[in-house]
């Protein structure tokens, strides 16, 4: 018996039994809802074991199909994956624990206790936080090649210059931190309790001078070490910037979700995203720690930055309180609604190429070639080509 068929089945069971129009009592109620009940047990009755096995073997068997657009989705997921590995290696490097788990480099001590301004255990996080953008790029391009589809590869791409700080692998790099410009819109968006950017809200930087200009989060070279401020500058930097990478994973995942068609994609995506949540509320926290700057020049460029304290005006107020780091509840699917604290943004319309202008607008990319931004753009297409198929 179809399910069709067994919600008619149900439904017939419902019709015999009513008696007449308007209101009724609570008896009558109550043999409504019996008869109903014994409609329902023998249309289930009617299922011989046969059937009920197959259905559950097609369901079974359903879960592991993965279609066009789930190998599109996770193939921009692993690419995506791949370039986060590549950055936070970096940040390992010098500023992280460099061991069998996360290899590479030697450390830069004088960094390292920049950054751990933040707080004591930062290098422990950025050690796991590489070892665990690199499990997720290993395991969803493993995925794919079990299931026949062909793994993302970004090794030709590999092209941009390593920091030339004591510490750091003279290796090419996928990404740029040495030329950043920081979108720190996440601090007040996670705050607000009234506006969601899936409603077309926009949000106020908290630290405006990161959005302009080029600033770097890594020592370019052992000079960046010299002045104590320039240094804890780029410690503040980096806190900020490993903020805004991990809430872009926190939002891309549920976005992608939305179209994945298998049931074993879907655990999949939801199962990694979920860590990258993890990620972004650790980061969030920390950069509440940053120490308070002035108009630091960096010597190079000549570029500027200030760290404000963001307890105080003209900050201040819950959009700023450096200890509210879970998600506000805020408006969600519609203003009508009650508040809600959720993962925001997530309307999966454009979520592939939206994740992409995001990193490329950071100045990851910066010096990258053509050639690799054909390639993402492709991938982002197609993932956002992707649709949910029943």
């Amino acid at each position: 018996m179809t399910k069709e068929k067994l919600v008619l089945t149900a439904s017939s069971a419902t019709t015999t039994q009513s008696g007449g129009e308007g209101a009724e009592s609570p008896s009558r109620n109550a043999v409504k809802r019996r008869s109903f009940l014994k409609g329902l047990g023998v249309a289930v009755a009617a299922l011989s074991a046969g059937s009920l096995l197959a259905t559950a073997a097609e369901a079974t068997q359903r879960s592991g199909i993965i279609t066009v657009g789930d190998v599109a989705i996770l193939r921009f997921l692993a690419a995506a994956e791949i370039l986060e590995t590549d950055l936070w290696q970096q940040y390992n490097e010098l500023g992280g624990i460099q061991d069998s788990e996360v290899p590479g480099g030697s450390g830069s001590p004088a960094y390292t206790s920049a950054i751990e301004f933040l707080d004591a255990d930062m290098a422990q996080y950025i050690h796991d936080n590489t070892e665990d953008e690199l499990t997720h790029e290993v395991f969803i391009n493993a995925y794919l090649v079990s299931k026949g589809a062909e793994p993302v590869n970004l090794d030709k791409f590999r092209t941009l210059p390593s920091s030339q700080a004591t510490g750091a692998q003279q290796i090419g790099r996928l990404t740029n931190l040495m030329q950043l410009t920081v979108d720190t819109t996440w601090w007040t968006r996670y705050r607000s309790r009234t506006q969601n950017p899936d409603l077309g809200d926009t949000f106020a930087q908290a630290i405006p001078t990161l959005a302009v200009g080029q600033h770097t989060a890594i020592p370019r070279t052992d000079e960046d070490l010299e002045s104590k401020n320039f240094l804890q500058a780029i410690g503040n930097t980096a806190g900020f910037h490993f903020a805004t990478i991990e809430q872009g994973g926190s939002s891309l995942y549920p976005k992608l979700a939305q179209r994945v068609t298998s049931l074993e994609v879907l655990r999949i995506v939801l199962s990694i995203g979920g860590t990258e949540i993890m990620h972004f509320q650790t980061w969030s926290d920390k950069a509440g720690n940053a120490k308070v700057l002035t108009n630091v020049v960096d010597p190079v460029t000549g570029v500027t930055v200030t760290f404000p304290d963001l307890n105080s005006p003209p900050f201040g107020g819950e959009d700023f309180q450096t200890n509210l780091i879970m998600p506000e509840p805020t408006a969600f699917l519609s203003r009508k609604l009650p508040a809600c604290s959720i993962i925001r943004p997530t309307q999966t319309r454009g979520a592939a190429m939206g994740a992409l202008n995001a990193l490329t607008a950071d100045g990851l990319f910066i010096g990258q070639s053509k050639e690799f931004f054909r390639f993402m753009r492709t991938l982002a297409i197609e993932a956002d080509l992707a649709l949910r198929e029943s």
